[in-house]
């Protein structure tokens, strides 16, 4: 057995090849659409959670993941190893976080000789990802679980997310805006972007295209990174052959030292509208 095991949520879109490399467990989120429960990225991919709602919105609700879930993503980890560490969406967006927290007690009562920490990533979608890839990584290198707390910690001050909405139309499912706001953006055509931080979304400015949108996240990206190697990865809502080309700009724009394309997971592409495309990222020191 190894010192550290790493658990995160599905809202991490992690794709299946980095999960399974490092060992990682998922806790999967909840929906359910035509009146049935699907589990996020188990019963479902993205893009089929998509179709879903697609073929019906009015049916398509959220839900945060069951005791249950979190408990069996423990009981996998604690396989691994007897200190696990659970890395969570943002606690301001969601009750997630109490949900692994009080779960995280039962487990430790129900299995004396476990310790599962929490960490709250304060963030969301692949910047959270990349939280749960470094603390992995470092589990995977046989590091202490106080190295890889502090490891994991130091990510969440470094990472940054960016993300472009081809629509404003659903952002009011969020809360962040009230829904006639969501409805004029629409008629007018308006493009948001939304930078991260502080636990929450922030509304960073508007484009009217979809090539703005995009010279724009290029933009954010420069400004943060400049000529240092960085770790990206390009996330898309419904949009892969466009995720695809802003991938290829990246990699021919900046020197990366990491780059993957992932799809935002079910939950998020349910908040944010299909055609959106997002960053995570972070420079190399």
């Amino acid at each position: 057995m190894g010192k550290v095991a790493v658990v995160t949520d599905s809202i991490a879109c992690l794709t299946r090849e980095l999960v399974e490399e490092y060992g990682i467990e998922i806790i999967p989120l909840n929906f359910y659409a035509n009146g049935q429960v699907y589990k996020d990225g188990v019963d479902v991919t993205p893009s089929q959670a998509y179709d879903l709602f697609l073929k019906d919105p009015r049916s398509f609700k959220t839900a945060a993941a069951s005791p249950e879930d979190c408990f069996n993503a423990y009981l996998r980890a604690s396989s691994q190893a007897s200190n696990i560490i659970c890395v969570t969406l943002s606690s301001k967006l969601s009750a997630l976080h109490d949900v692994v927290c009080l779960t995280a007690k039962q487990f430790q009562t129900e299995l004396p000789g476990t310790s599962v920490m929490v960490l709250d990533s304060g963030t969301a979608t692949a910047a959270e990802g990349f939280i749960t890839l470094v603390a992995a990584r470092a589990a995977k290198e046989g590091k202490s679980v106080d190295e890889v707390t502090r490891i994991a910690e130091q990510m969440k001050e470094k990472v940054n997310l960016v993300a472009y909405m081809d629509t404003v139309r659903y952002v009011y499912r969020s809360g962040r805006i009230p829904r006639v706001a969501a409805i004029a953006g629409s008629i007018l055509n308006i493009r948001p972007i939304f930078t991260f931080s502080s636990g929450v979304p922030n509304f960073m400015g508007a484009v009217r295209s979809e090539e703005r949108g995009v010279e724009r996240l290029l933009e954010v990206m420069k400004e943060k990174v400049g000529k240092r190697s960085v770790h990206v990865a390009v996330m898309h809502v419904y949009a892969c052959n466009k995720a695809e080309k802003l991938m290829d700009r990246v990699a021919s724009e900046f020197n990366c030292a990491e780059l993957w394309l992932t799809e935002f997971s079910s939950l998020m592409g349910y908040a944010c509208g299909t055609g959106t495309l997002g960053l995570a990222f972070y420079p190399d020191d």
